[in-house]
């Protein structure tokens, strides 16, 4: 399985995770939000990996172009996608471990109990930097975690800036290569990091959403050409076994 820098290597003191690659079949294609569309409030306990917002925009073009003949973004099929999630606990059943952090937001490096939780749901939050608890007295909340941060209790998923992660809409990027609030599509979907064709369905999906950058990479750890969206929660299985938990590299970029 590809990996990546982890989540904790983004730039803020509360954000949320990372990604890789994988098969499964849990996530439903998301519909891409309007451009007006504002920051969402937490996630539901049943909510699913689908962008909030209203109708779809129109698909892209069939040869990848960007909609429009508008300009690329950087390199025409220059660019690697990674993906990241939110975890779910339910999913997760490996020995149980203690928690010390911050039980509230705004807090850096806690001491507080926050709870015992499956050591491979933990492992997933500090690469992804998000988990939705579903046991215990703090079922409903998430767990998350950041480098900068350490773990803290909160009640959704954070961007840098503190605001709930959209999925299927916030990405991440260096800011040498696409400026906060920068809007973007993914046009051409390239291969997959292996280097294999990537699925039609999974393209399609991808294709479809418009992405705006809401986090930052620590300098260093982002790269050239290389941009990382948020792809919702796991729902029923393991988005780690999604086709769409991916790398896309070779792709191309168009302003959404």
């Amino acid at each position: 399985m590809r990996r990546r820098a982890p989540l904790a290597l983004l730039l803020c003191g509360a954000v949320a995770g990372c990604g890789q690659n994988a098969r499964g079949a849990d996530v439903p294609p998301p519909v891409a939000p309007p451009a007006s569309a504002p920051a969402v409030s937490a996630p539901s306990a049943t909510s699913v990996p689908t962008a909030t917002g209203g109708a779809a925009p129109g698909d892209a073009p069939a040869d990848g172009a960007p909609a429009g003949n508008t300009a690329p973004l950087g390199r025409v099929r220059g660019w690697r996608i990674t993906t990241y999630y939110t975890a779910r606990e339910s999913l997760y059943h490996g020995e149980r471990e203690a928690v010390r952090g911050c039980a509230r937001f705004h807090c850096s490096h806690g001491k507080a109990p926050l709870g015992s939780y499956p050591k491979d749901f933990l492992k997933i939050v500090q690469t992804e930097g998000s988990g939705r608890i579903t046991e215990g007295p703090r079922a409903g909340r998430y767990l998350n975690w950041s480098h900068s941060v350490g773990f803290w209790l909160d009640d959704t998923t954070r961007d840098s800036r503190g605001r709930p992660l959209r999925p299927w809409a916030s990405a991440a990027a260096d800011r040498s290569v696409l400026a906060r609030g920068q809007r973007f599509a993914i046009v051409d979907c390239g291969r997959e990091g292996n280097g294999r064709a990537v699925e039609d369905e999974v393209c399609a999906a991808f294709r479809k959403a418009r992405w705006t950058v809401t986090d930052l990479f620590r300098p260093g750890y982002g790269g050239e050409d290389h941009a990382d969206v948020y792809i919702g929660e796991e729902k029923g299985s393991r988005l780690a076994d999604s086709p769409f938990y991916t790398t896309l590299s070779r792709a191309t970029l168009g302003p959404a």
